[in-house]
């Protein structure tokens, strides 16, 4: 019997002791907000992390109210913003228009050269272990660039971190094609990527924040610059503050197929306030509590769940998030896989089905702060794109792959029927659903290709997968040679590969067509692992 799978939710809250952008929100504001957090979890029993921002560990008000409220079931971690009080005690000159100011080359170490990084992390550490008497396990942030992910590592020795969930350009952060949900290792050239091989990774896996929904927040937003928020956090009116959208959330989570794991981060910021957060916080905590007691979930710190994880897998495992139900009705059902190599999402819209997203990750594709700080008040972090159903979409046209049959000439669109989803060993993910036309539709997700086959098509239909965009999307595809797709993005090139089909390019349409031989075709996307 296969063992149960481990459901795993942090509940994780960021402190800051300071908020310019509001002058409501007071410094008694936000320290009112952390105790009544507090006050809640102690209530239900459970464990969770305080992250502290530099200016809160420096507050002796932070300090006692940690001191004498949190217990062993508590951990106290990093919350990795820059502000000016660090800044000046490293020694350095502050930039800011504010003393926590949100913009990526000011408040978060990417604006920083890496000696620079070096001396903030050490001024940090030395003074959160003078207060609490230890080093901080977890060090959390919207994103932290990699030379300072290594540098926490191998001198501080973390155990884990953890970054924003996918978005495109909210507040000034685009983190995109990344590990979907779940947890990673990084690695050593570029924080965003999972690594391929224990060699190139950072040992300190990276979970993804918020709670993302996995139908509605990809395609919010799309045909703009910016994407909306439709995740767990607890002062969204349309999902975390949401009973009917918890409970959706928690349900496929503890429900549906995950493959290693599943994973979850509640919680909230105390930026956003006690009276704005307070409905959906008390009502998350008590659902996650009852869900804990019934053996669904398991609810531990950020710290806990890094050295599982550690201790579980020596390199990135393959995972999956899968939602059979749509929680506002409208028949959307959609499966995320991810592996070390790549990410894929599947959508069905009633009886369409389209591939919205793949990006493929190579361990060489750098860091762009690397090695130089940002000069850009906005952060970009990303991986190689192969299909992306939100940046390539300009409604009406919405980029993604179809599965389309050609019959006496013709080709039109395949309707399906709903979804069958399987697990099958540790890494592999099967996908079966009915074609209207006759036939059936199996997709196998691994963890390093994908392959499509169409059993007991009728004869004169034969399958062609469509990929288009919009005009105007900077797509990467440079040429095909039969069987290979040659790419580059960013300056990077790299390449996927089909077994059994071909690709054609067709610029002029704004399409790209795989084609297979028989009706089963296999997309390889370990082929681009070679040095650029």
């Amino acid at each position: 019997m296969e063992p149960v799978k481990k459901r795993i939710v942090n509940v994780y809250n960021f402190v800051r002791e300071l908020e310019p952008r509001n002058p409501a929100i007071t410094p008694a504001v936000l320290l009112e907000t952390i105790s009544q957090q507090i006050n809640v979890l102690k209530k239900h029993h459970l464990p969770a992390t305080f992250a502290l921002q530099y200016d809160a560990l420096i507050d002796l008000r932070y300090q006692q109210l940690f001191k004498c409220e949190l217990d062993g079931d508590y951990e106290i971690g990093a919350w990795w913003e820059i502000v000016q009080p660090l800044v000046e005690k490293a020694g350095l000159k502050w930039r800011g228009r504010f003393p926590w100011d949100w913009h990526a080359n000011v408040g978060f170490s990417t604006g920083y050269t890496p000696e620079e990084r070096k001396r903030l992390i050490d001024v940090y550490m030395a003074d959160f272990r003078s207060i609490f008497g230890y080093y901080p396990k977890t060090v959390g942030s919207w994103f932290i660039d990699t030379y300072s992910l290594f540098y926490m590592s191998r001198k501080y020795h973390i155990v884990a971190s953890c970054n924003c969930k996918d978005q495109v350009g909210t507040d000034g952060y685009t983190l995109w094609g990344g590990y979907w949900n779940q947890g990673y290792y990084p690695c050593r050239k570029n924080v965003y990527i999972p690594a391929q091989n224990v060699k190139s990774q950072i040992p300190v896996p990276v979970f993804r924040m918020l709670g993302s929904d996995p139908i509605y927040q990809y395609d919010n937003g799309l045909g703009t610059k910016q994407q909306g928020v439709v995740s767990l956090e607890p002062v969204y009116g349309c999902s975390g503050s949401n009973p009917q959208w918890v409970r959706w959330f928690f349900q496929f989570m503890t429900e549906e197929p995950c493959l290693a794991f599943a994973y979850a981060q509640a919680g909230q910021e105390n930026s956003f306030t006690w009276d704005k957060m307070k409905d959906g916080f008390v009502f998350q905590m008590k659902y996650l509590s009852k869900l804990a007691a019934e053996g669904k979930i398991t609810v531990e710190t950020l710290a806990q769940t890094g050295e599982w994880f550690r201790s579980h897998f020596k390199t990135t495992p393959a995972t999956a998030v899968v939602a059979l139900k749509d929680w506002k009705k409208e028949n959307r059902k959609t499966v995320w896989y991810n592996s070390k190599y790549y990410r894929i999402n599947f959508l069905w819209n009633s009886d369409t089905f389209r591939v919205r997203d793949i990006h493929v990750f190579n361990q060489n594709f750098p860091d762009p702060y690397l090695k130089t700080a940002l000069k850009s008040s906005a952060c970009w972090y990303e991986t190689l794109p192969f299909v992306d159903g939100f940046l390539w979409s300009k409604p009406p046209l919405i980029a993604g792959m179809q599965v389309e049959g050609i019959e006496e000439g013709m080709r039109r669109i395949l309707k399906v029927d709903a979804p069958f989803v399987c697990e099958k060993g540790t890494s592999r993910l099967f996908i079966t659903c009915a074609v209207k036309t006759g036939g059936t539709m199996v997709i196998c997700c691994s963890e390093k290709n994908v392959s499509l086959e169409f059993k007991g098509m009728p004869a004169n239909v034969k399958p062609v997968l469509s990929l288009k965009w919009s005009k105007g999307s900077k797509v990467p595809f440079l040429t095909c040679r039969k069987n290979k797709l040659l790419c580059c993005y960013k300056e990077f090139k790299y390449e996927i590969s089909c077994h059994n089909a071909r690709f054609e390019i067709h610029k002029k349409e704004n399409e790209l067509l795989i084609i297979p031989d028989e009706k089963k075709l296999l997309l390889n996307f370990n082929s681009q692992h070679k040095k650029n």
